[in-house]
């Protein structure tokens, strides 16, 4: 009893320290929310010696990102930088001895420029192809040795069974004049891309310089995007990839024998965009990850993320981790056999083993509630390290490393680089649960209070809804133009961030009742939590808004039109009309399956969902952002959104980011000045409610 009543005294201590520190700490600015570093991938050497970071940070005078790459000593704990101008659109490949990493320091325009010409169905630009050079690191001698490849186009490489060759796959273009057709494009029967071409390099290093041998191993009829090779059999598994996803069958894995010149064989039949591609530690099983889609006609339906491997000796596909309820996020192949596996369930993403693909049961590892990304192991006999990314609410995301997959909760920081953000007063948040109106199902969502307003009552709401829809919002601390509920907490907001139904992480059913009520089912959850707020007197009933980027904008807009409660939107990358997006857009099978078929089977639904037929209805002053060259979600259903409201004198306002597609992800101002007028726009609008008459 008397040593219960001392641990809840050391606790009550150690709680109200907590607030009287962090009560002396400044609030958080726009210019420090921006300043944010992100890992985008971690890699041990084959022996464990050795760590790989990719750091993505802001390079404010450049108007762009530094993608930096490093080398970390796990012994010596010491960190090296290898080169601050990554390519971010090739993951560093470890060679088989681990003594050289091979990347791209140049950033590949090529491929970027040919997709926007292909979409764009437009070849004014004549400058395609630019040199392509990947560079060799030597780990013994620290030296940096360039590889031109000349003018290719790479979109894959793996590294052969030894450090001294590697195969690329590359696009095959097809640039001779057409002298009956011209300069006339001719759709789906464009013959500038006529498949791929793998090439097999031969790499001689000899008195610090670099030389190479190219030779053809083959022409593929299709486009590549990830490449494996595997010893056991002499194989390259590949996996196929189309520039616009209108068919699942353009995206599947084969297989090439390397002692033969047979065509290439098929070895999935997915409704879903196969890879990461890894080798099981005894090379007998290619392990995958699949993004589904789902089919042309949208009668099956998608699926969360999930992980498979392919038996290299019988073809057999094994769908791991089977009795998960939740979404796969990424996976590591584990040095004594089996996989670890970061799974999300609810709003948390933790570790999970499954021992061997025999065993098709998960086990969770006692770690963090939080959010584990970029993970790796170490597959050398001699050392079990495991590394990742982590970060939860107040938390930002820093590289930890343990010696033993039993320690996560005794994991240590290996690097330092968002220190910044723990000396901030940063906003507290916690796990909200409420029923639909509709039919009582359970939802949760995340409330970020402001500084020092923990738990308070009658705060300004700002619901900020993610996209996807097969997304979720999670426990964890991330900085991106779309996801700043951090931000506008320290600006004075609760923000109520919703995992609506079609959200991941809960589950197939709940994933599925999206379906046929794509808008207003979404819609419908949300607004239920946001009366369950105010009954409960958290939310001040005259001082809310809405936005939402993607699918949240999406579901920004149709709210707006079925309801005038809010005093301000965000409206990010939405749509208003659905059969003109799923005719423009990039990938036509997310409206296959959220709406259940083509426009022309289930035309009703295409137009009720529809928010262009409803905008009579809207009161809301309306900030609207999108990219220049957003081929997910064309700038025009923005366009079509301002002019609908500045007709009926909406207050409304239009920014349009040059040079964009649809992350906003190219100029990191961009970003902060999306954020930043977004803030004006609450301030100026979220406080009171417009008598705005029907006109």
């Amino acid at each position: 009893m008397f040593r219960n009543l001392i641990i809840l005294y050391l606790s009550l201590l150690l709680k109200f320290s907590s607030y009287a520190t962090n009560a002396s700490k400044p609030i958080l600015t726009i210019d420090e929310f921006f300043d944010y570093t992100r890992f985008p991938s971690l890699a041990f050497s084959p022996d464990g010696e050795y760590l790989l970071i990719q750091k993505n940070r802001p390079s404010w005078n450049t108007n762009s990102y530094e993608n930096s790459l490093w080398l970390y000593e796990i012994r010596a704990q010491r960190m090296k930088l290898i080169t601050k101008q990554l390519d971010p659109s090739f993951r560093p490949r470890w060679s088989p001895t681990g003594k050289r990493v091979l990347f791209s320091r140049e950033k590949q325009l090529a491929t970027d420029k040919l997709r926007n010409h292909i979409y764009h169905r437009s070849l004014s630009d004549n400058n395609i192809i630019g040199e392509q050079i990947f560079y060799v690191y030597c780990i013994e001698s620290n030296e940096l040795l360039p590889i031109s490849l000349g003018f290719l186009i790479p979109t894959a490489l793996a590294w052969s069974n030894n450090d001294s060759s590697f195969y690329i796959a590359t696009i095959s273009l097809n640039l001779n004049q057409d002298d009956e057709w011209k300069d006339v494009i001719r759709h789906r029967d464009n013959k500038l891309i006529d498949g791929s071409i793998i090439y097999r390099i031969d790499l001689s290093i000899d008195n610090h310089t670099s030389s190479i041998q190219m030779n053809i191993v083959r022409h593929i009829p299709f486009q590549i995007s990830d490449l494996l090779f595997v010893p056991y059999s002499e194989q390259l598994f590949l996996v196929s990839i189309s520039f616009i996803f209108e068919n699942p069958n353009d995206l599947e894995i084969f297989s090439i024998n390397l002692l033969d010149e047979k065509p290439p064989l098929k070895l999935t039949t997915n409704y879903g965009y196969e890879a990461n591609l890894k080798l099981s530690n005894d090379g007998k099983n290619v392990l995958f990850m699949l993004f589904p889609m789902s089919s042309i006609d949208g009668k099956v339906f998608t699926t969360q993320q999930r992980l498979y491997s392919i038996d290299v000796t019988n073809r057999q596909v094994t769908n791991l981790a089977a009795d998960f309820e939740g979404n796969i996020v990424d996976y590591t192949v584990k040095f004594d056999g089996g996989v670890y596996i970061l799974g999300q369930l609810g709003t948390n993403t933790r570790i999970y083993t499954q021992s061997s693909p025999m065993n098709n049961y998960s086990k969770l590892h006692q770690g963090w509630d939080g959010t584990y990304e970029s993970i790796s192991s170490s597959l050398s006999t001699s050392c079990s390290s495991l590394a990742f990314v982590y970060s939860e609410f107040g938390r930002p995301k820093e590289v930890y490393l343990v010696e033993n997959i039993n320690d996560l909760q005794i994991a240590k920081a290996i690097t330092n680089e968002n220190e910044l953000f723990t000396q901030r007063d940063l906003p507290q948040a916690k796990i909200y649960r409420w029923t639909s109106n509709e039919d009582k199902r359970s939802i949760e969502g995340i409330l970020h209070y402001p500084p020092g307003k923990y738990e308070s009552k009658y705060l300004p709401l700002l619901v900020l809804i993610h996209g996807g829809p097969a997304s979720a919002s999670l426990n964890d601390f991330d900085v991106k133009s779309y996801s700043w509920a951090p931000m506008a907490a320290s600006a004075g907001w609760l923000v109520f961030e919703p995992n609506y139904r079609g959200s991941i992480g809960y589950g197939q059913e709940f994933l599925d009742e999206i379906r046929y009520q794509p808008l207003s089912r979404p819609s419908q959850d949300i607004l239920s939590g946001i009366d369950r707020l105010i009954q409960e007197g958290i939310a001040d009933p005259n001082h809310l808004t809405v936005g939402g980027y993607s699918y949240g904008g999406f579901i920004t807009n149709w709210l707006i039109t079925q309801t005038t409660r809010f005093n301000a939107a965000l409206s990010g990358a939405g749509a208003v009309e659905h059969v003109s997006l799923w005719g423009s857009m990039d990938f036509p099978l997310l409206y296959n399956n959220l709406f259940g078929g083509f426009p022309w089977e289930l035309p009703h639904i295409y137009q009720q969902q529809a928010p262009i037929y409803y905008l009579d209805k809207v009161r809301t002053p309306t900030l609207i952002i999108t990219g220049e060259n957003d081929v997910n979600i064309l700038p025009d259903q923005s366009f079509m959104l301002e002019r609908g409201l500045y007709y009926r004198r909406i207050p409304v306002q239009l920014l349009i980011f040059p040079n964009e597609g649809h992350t906003l992800s190219n100029n990191p101002w961009h970003g902060k000045i999306k954020v930043r007028e977004e803030l004006k726009w609450l301030e100026k609008y979220g406080h009171t409610r417009l008598n705005i008459t029907n006109n």
